[in-house]
């Protein structure tokens, strides 16, 4: 098909709102992804609107959540929280459709522990598993059992699955949102501080040769002040803007869809 659209959602936690708000700005200007690609938070906001869901309603899904309620810890499973929570969240709006399914062709990955590589959620899989093993943050949520496998976050290999949609399209946009955040040398000053800092260079090193793959890339450089677990409304609302802006002032002139 001439010019068909691609969109890539990364992980990146409750920062993932400002995705929502980048595909508002795209829905205004009357672009409308036919291939999307997502992992762990990208997941989620790519499962919503190839579902149906309107950005304003996928903000509104991650205001209602509260993935750290008491009663969703295990002590029974490999992490702190038992990755079923997403069923209950997700599973009353969008149940047991399968991706081929969707109205967005969609593609969203999960990491294989067991093998050590990246599985590929699509056609015949369901929606909802797909987000549930996407998600799973390690040392976090338990991992998710399919087949043989354990899958865990998707972003943990691929945080930024370009790869996945790259040749299945005309044009590609990216939204990233795991900015390097500035740090002073006098921040690094805790086993903490400088692991964390450590761990940012590497995942960054791996993903931003593949922001190269983007006709149009979006990432706020602001997220880097959030947190991943961002729990209070109004930082929600203010996420959600971010991703809005920053199509905004991104977008190109002659970009042509």
């Amino acid at each position: 098909m001439e010019n068909k659209i691609g969109l890539v959602l990364s992980g990146g936690g409750t920062k993932g709102i400002a995705e929502a708000g980048a595909i508002k700005f795209l829905e205004e200007n009357n672009i409308f992804p036919e291939i999307i690609a997502g992992t762990s938070a990208g997941a989620i906001v790519g499962g919503l609107y190839a579902f149906g869901r309107t950005p304003e309603e996928i903000l509104e899904f991650f205001k209602s959540v509260y993935f750290f309620n008491w009663k969703h810890f295990t002590l029974t499973k490999p992490g702190f929280i038992n990755s079923d929570i997403f069923r209950l969240y997700l599973k009353p709006i969008i149940g047991e459709i399968k991706i081929k399914d969707l109205r967005i062709e969609l593609l969203i990955s999960a990491t294989d522990l067991i093998q050590g590589d990246t599985f590929v959620f699509s056609g015949d899989d369901y929606l909802l598993d797909a987000i549930i093993a996407s998600c799973s943050v390690p040392g976090l949520a338990s991992p998710f059992k399919k087949d043989e496998m354990l899958l865990s976050d998707g972003g943990i290999l691929n945080n930024f699955p370009s790869n996945l949609v790259r040749d299945k399209c005309d044009k590609l946009i990216g939204v990233f949102v795991s900015p390097l955040q500035d740090v002073e040398k006098n921040q690094l000053n805790s086993i903490k501080s400088v692991a964390t800092r450590a761990y940012e260079l590497l995942s960054h090193s791996v993903e931003n040769y593949k922001f190269r793959d983007c006709d149009w890339f979006i990432s706020p450089k602001e997220l880097s002040n959030y947190g991943m677990f961002e729990s209070k409304k109004t930082k929600m609302d203010e996420l959600f803007s971010l991703g809005y802006q920053e199509a905004e002032k991104t977008f190109p002139n002659n970009f042509k869809f």
